[in-house]
Formats: C-alpha cells, sequence, structure tokens
C-alpha cells in the first residue's frame, strides 16, 4: 500500500479513504505509481489472454459478425486502461455488449473486478446483477444445444461470481490495512504528545523552582538597598548559585532530547532524577533562600519512581508557596510505607505576602494533580478549615517492589 504525497510529483491511491476506495472520483484524472502500472499491465493481459481463449474457441461466423466481434474485443481490450478513471461506466458498456458478443467478456471480468475493488457493495453488487442477467440473452442465441448452454451458463456465472469475490477480498484487505495503518499513525501521535507533555511537566517543575528562587533573592535586593553589604552579597551568591544551577538543569534536558530520534521514533531517555532523599536537600535550600520550612519526613526506601514523583510535587508546592506566601511558615509531611501508600502534604497559611507577588500561569498545580494520576494516585489542593492552604497527594507504594529504593 502506498501512500498520499504532497509533493514528487506523485498521486498515491491508497492513502485516504475516498482515495484508496475510488469513492467518488468517477472520471477524474489517476496518476499511477510503479506499482499501478503493473497491475494495469497485469489486467489487460488478462483480459487479452481471455479474448484470445474466447477467440480460438468461437465457432465459425459469418464474416460480418466476425469482423464485428474482434474489432469490439480489441477496443474493449484498450478500454481496460480506463478502469481507474471510469470503472462503473466501463463495467456496465462491456456487461451489455457481452450479452451477445463473445469477445467481449475478457474486459469485462476485468471491468468487474475494478468495480468490486474501487466501489462499495452498493454500487459493485448492482453491477454485479447486470452482469449476470446478461448471461441470459448470450446462452440464448450464441449456445447451440441444452448442454452447451448449460456448460456456458455455468462458465460465466463462475467467471463473474469470482472476479467480484476477488474483488471483494482485495477491497476488504486495503481497508483492514489503511485502518492499522491509521491505527498505527494515531498511536505514534498519541505517543509524541504525551512525551511532549512529560517534557513540558519536566521542564516546568525544574526551571520554576530555579526561577521563583531567583526571583525571591533579586526582590529582597529591590526591596532592601539598605541591606548590610554582607546580605546583598549572600543574596547575589544565591541568584548566581541559582542561575548557575537552572542553566545546568536546562542543558541536561536539552542533551537528553538530543539524545532521541524523532525521526526514528526512538522515545526520549529519562535524564537523572532526583528522589526522595533529596527532600531534605530541597528544604534545606529553600532556608537558605529565606522560606520558614519545616520537614517531616517518616518514609524511606522508596521506588524511585515513586520518591521522584513526591520530590516535584513538594517541589512544585513550595515554589507556590513561595510565590503567594512568602515569608509565611510552610510544613512539608511526607509518611507512608510499602502496602500503605506514600503521602505528601504542604500546609502554609493564606494571605501572608511580605514581598512583591511572583506572576504564575497556575499551570503548576494542574501539572502535579496530572503527575499524581498519571502515579496512579490523587492529588488535592485548596483551602483547609484552620485557614491553611494544602496540597496534599496519595500514591499508591505496593507491598512488593521490583528496583532499588531511596534509602
Amino acid at each position: 500500500m502506498t501512500e498520499l504525497r504532497a509533493g514528487g510529483g506523485q498521486e498515491y491511491r491508497w492513502a485516504l479513504p475516498s482515495v484508496l476506495l475510488g469513492d467518488g472520483l468517477e472520471g477524474r484524472p489517476v496518476r499511477r505509481s510503479t506499482r499501478d502500472w503493473i497491475v494495469d499491465v497485469a489486467m489487460f493481459l488478462v483480459a487479452c489472454g481471455i479474448t484470445f481463449l474466447s477467440l480460438v474457441e468461437m465457432k465459425p461466423q459469418p464474416e460480418p459478425l466476425l469482423a464485428v466481434e474482434q474489432v469490439t474485443g480489441a477496443l474493449a481490450c484498450v478500454a481496460v486502461w480506463l478502469r481507474r478513471r471510469w470503472p462503473v461506466a466501463l463495467s456496465l458498456v462491456t456487461g451489455l455488449l457481452s450479452s451477445y458478443l463473445e469477445l467481449v467478456g475478457g474486459a469485462s471480468v476485468v471491468a468487474l473486478f475494478t468495480v468490486a475493488v474501487h466501489r462499495p457493495f452498493k454500487i459493485s453488487g448492482p453491477v454485479t446483477l447486470l452482469n449476470l442477467f446478461t448471461l441470459a440473452p448470450y446462452v440464448m442465441l450464441r449456445a447451440g444445444t441444452d448442454d452447451e448452454r448449460m456448460w456456458a451458463l455455468a462458465l460465466g456465472v463462475t467467471f463473474v461470481l469470482l472476479a467480484f469475490a476477488w474483488g471483494i477480498v482485495v477491497r476488504a484487505r486495503r481497508q483492514l490495512v489503511w485502518s492499522l495503518r491509521q491505527r498505527a499513525d494515531s498511536a505514534a501521535e498519541e505517543a509524541k504528545r504525551l512525551e511532549r507533555e512529560r517534557i513540558a511537566r519536566e521542564m516546568h517543575d525544574v526551571l520554576a523552582h530555579r526561577i521563583s528562587m531567583l526571583s525571591l533573592h533579586a526582590g529582597a535586593l529591590e526591596f532592601r538597598p539598605d541591606a548590610p553589604p554582607d546580605d546583598i552579597a549572600r543574596a547575589a551568591g544565591a541568584i548566581r548559585t541559582n542561575a548557575h544551577l537552572a542553566l545546568q538543569d536546562l542543558r541536561e534536558v536539552i542533551g537528553v532530547l538530543r539524545h532521541a530520534d524523532p525521526a526514528e521514533g526512538d522515545p526520549v531517555p529519562d535524564r537523572p532524577q532526583p528522589t526522595l532523599a533529596d527532600l531534605p536537600a530541597l528544604v534545606e535550600e529553600c532556608r537558605q533562600a529565606g522560606m520558614d520550612v519545616r520537614l517531616d519526613l517518616r518514609a524511606g526506601g522508596a521506588p524511585e519512581s515513586l520518591g521522584r514523583n513526591v520530590y516535584r510535587i513538594v517541589q512544585e508546592a513550595l515554589t507556590n508557596a513561595r510565590k503567594h506566601a512568602d515569608g509565611a511558615p510552610v510544613t512539608v509531611s511526607v509518611t507512608g510505607g510499602p502496602g500503605e501508600g506514600l503521602s505528601a502534604e504542604v500546609r502554609n497559611p493564606l494571605g501572608v505576602r511580605h514581598g512583591a507577588r511572583l506572576p504564575g500561569a497556575g499551570a503548576g498545580l494542574i501539572g502535579l494533580t496530572e503527575r499524581a494520576e498519571l502515579a496512579g494516585g490523587r492529588l488535592e489542593h485548596g483551602p483547609a478549615p484552620d485557614g491553611d492552604f494544602v496540597v496534599r497527594a496519595r500514591l499508591p507504594w505496593p507491598a512488593q517492589t521490583s528496583g532499588e529504593g531511596d534509602a
């Protein structure tokens, strides 16, 4: 099966349903591929072969009738080259002519096969019935004895039904191949979409944290121009460090993307990821940036994928706390174990903001929800009755896990 292409000067027929089946293309010019030319030559030779066999077996005829038979048979064989452009018209004309003229039978069989391949049953079925009905005049007018009529009728019905059945099988096979190819293309597009979403989530999780840290320290310098030189130097050093880490993270992500070949459909490999054991370092980094963070970590030995998801959820929750409640105390609790699941909760007071509010697109919580759902868990966020804003995630932790943990 070939595909329809916009360039290259060739039009391939089997890429889309209407083109695959030929529906609605009656009378339009057809550009044949190499495969189409081979098939057309084969169909022409089949029509000529059946016509030649009919000519050999033909009974002696009057000269005028024999001349009409030969001319009509030759023209019918030549008309086989038009079977892609006018399949129904060719089948109807050759079918009607074959009701009396014997040498048109070869072209009639090929035309009927073409209709069965390129037209739906609502068209090919009536055309086949017409070809069957035209056998009656031929048997009555051209056959001699009763035995000859029976043999002629049986042979004609066999040829018509074989051509129709063969065409239906070819059409069904092409539909199946096209359907499988469409499914494969859809699956590939879905895989690309999921990979793009994963990359976007990873970029957001990595860079949002670093850039928020930069904004936090830069805001401190802006609102405290009279700060002691040591504080200014510490803030400038933090800005430089976080900018360097942001560039390093971005370079790692881009490097990982370059390892994959989109043309070959290679998946994007995973870059080195933080795990649950890196949570204390994340909290300490936030404390050095001026946040009041309390960590309650009562889980260890979690699988790497589970620990990575919890780390990213806590990281994004801390980033949101810096944006919307800078200066307020933040409590991070991670508990759980094998068989009971792993829970992570980040809690901070609402409405507390000491500096300028950092801009946000609202995509962080959406990404966290998607991450938790992809891991088979759930995530809840919103105001709590005590006035705090809570982000709470619960992820499954199987009782028996394969692979190494974080501890």
